[in-house]
């Protein structure tokens, strides 16, 4: 039996990598963007704000658009425009030039996560599908691990400029690959064989035909996804502040040079590249065990974010530099590990034509944590002068969505539900 499947998510695990790299370089370059272009706390929060105006816009878009024409072509042409975006960021002039730049590069990149969830679904079994997902974004904290010192040393040597013109070559090249290796569906790649087709379409019990669907508002209403949508925001809250602002604390608060900074962001990232990749095998492990899906995603989610909120908190509230690594570290490997369980949720409960467009809602809700948080944390910031004030805001946002798991995501009811629906909804 062939295994074509598991080269799509390699080289959706490679794409991964490679938005995430590009993604962090301004966080990473941030000290030395803000002295050329003389920009305060706050103008900074603003820049990262404004690219996840653009992101969350896209994350409903992309999934959309990827139900519509295919998750290949899509994901093509975000690869293609966030490439080209991230080269042109070093060619920015001024603020409000970086601004447009920054905003335009989190559309292209909008379409990432729901595009990777719609091919995953496409191409993986029920019982592979969150072990698929989270080899294929175990990628996305690798890219993260490898810009604090590649864009750092870039930086720091030639100039922070030249170091965006230079990752951003690893996009267009990447291109070529999927291009040429990837379809949309196991049937419409040659090379697949009749047995991987088979298992590949084993366990698909979703009814897909447009009779059986239901408008996209009657499954944003579920309980389910209300759990996933609620939960991913905490996630995306505690990412993105420390996707963000974690760099520029070292420096400003901590007072770490550029390259120290570089090279300590490295071990969260690391750890979070070990969660993600876990993350999926864990989920899986507990549904087999189980033998309930809503019960295994609900387990991990509790467990896995309120372990990162408690460490976010206490990481703001130590003295020590080595101490508010140490947590944020733990906190990162904490909340990849529940990476998957986000998307599995979805999976476990939408039919595949709706997949794109629901998962999409759900990303795009989330991801309005990084348009709040980086500009809010800018203002903490710059009122406060210090970082403690936004530490427990992003703990204290995951927490809190943790009780909405608790409330929300009851698996018994929820198996009910589903039994007197035909399994259309969460």
């Amino acid at each position: 039996m062939t295994n074509i499947r598991w080269r799509i998510v390699l080289l959706l695990f490679i794409a991964g990598f490679i938005n995430y790299l590009d993604r962090a370089a301004l966080s990473v370059a941030a000290p030395a963007v803000m002295r050329e272009l003389h920009m305060s706390p706050s103008s900074l929060g603003l820049l990262f704000s404004t690219f996840f105006i653009g992101y969350a816009a896209f994350n409903f878009i992309g999934g959309w658009a990827a139900d519509r024409w295919g998750g290949k072509r899509v994901f093509s042409g975000a690869v293609l425009t966030w490439s080209l975006l991230c080269g042109a960021t070093g060619l920015a002039s001024g603020f409000g030039s970086l601004l447009a730049v920054r905003t335009l590069f989190g559309m292209a990149e909008g379409p990432l996560a729901t595009t990777i969830n719609k091919i995953v679904n496409n191409w993986f079994p029920h019982k592979e599908s969150a072990t698929a997902f989270g080899f294929a974004n175990c990628g996305l904290p690798l890219g993260g691990a490898v810009a604090g010192p590649v864009v750092g040393l870039l930086t720091a040597a030639y100039g922070w400029r030249v170091a965006f013109a230079g990752i951003a070559c690893f996009g267009l090249l990447w291109l070529v690959f999927w291009v040429l290796m990837a379809t949309d569906k196991p049937h419409q790649h040659a090379r697949v064989s009749d047995d991987e087709r088979r298992l590949i379409e084993s366990d698909r019990s979703v009814p897909e035909s447009p009779a059986d669907l239901r408008p996209l508002g009657f499954y944003l209403k579920q309980p389910a996804i209300l759990a996933a949508m609620i939960s991913y925001f905490g996630y995306s809250y505690i990412l993105f502040f420390f996707l963000t602002w974690f760099p520029t604390f070292l420096t400003m608060d901590r007072h770490l040079s550029l390259k120290s900074m570089s090279l300590a962001t490295v071990l969260p990232w690391l750890l979070g590249f070990i969660g993600y990749g876990l993350s999926g095998v864990l989920s899986d492990l507990i549904f087999r065990r189980t033998g309930n899906a809503l019960l295994a995603r609900k387990r991990v989610l509790i467990a896995c974010l309120g372990t990162a909120g408690v460490c976010v908190t206490l990481a703001g509230a130590v003295t020590t530099t080595l101490g508010a690594l140490l947590l944020m570290a733990i906190a990162v490997f904490a909340l990849y590990l529940s990476g998957s369980a986000y998307w599995a949720l979805i999976q476990d409960t939408i039919p595949g034509p709706k997949l794109g467009s629901v998962g999409g809602c759900v990303h795009a809700i989330a991801n309005c944590a990084g348009i709040v948080g980086p500009a809010a944390t800018g203002f903490l910031v710059q009122e406060s002068h210090t970082f403690f004030s936004a530490f427990f805001l992003a703990g204290g946002i995951a927490l809190a969505s943790v009780l909405a798991v608790a409330i929300l995501l009851r698996p018994r009811a929820l198996a009910r539900r589903k039994s007197s629906d035909a399994r259309v909804c969460g």
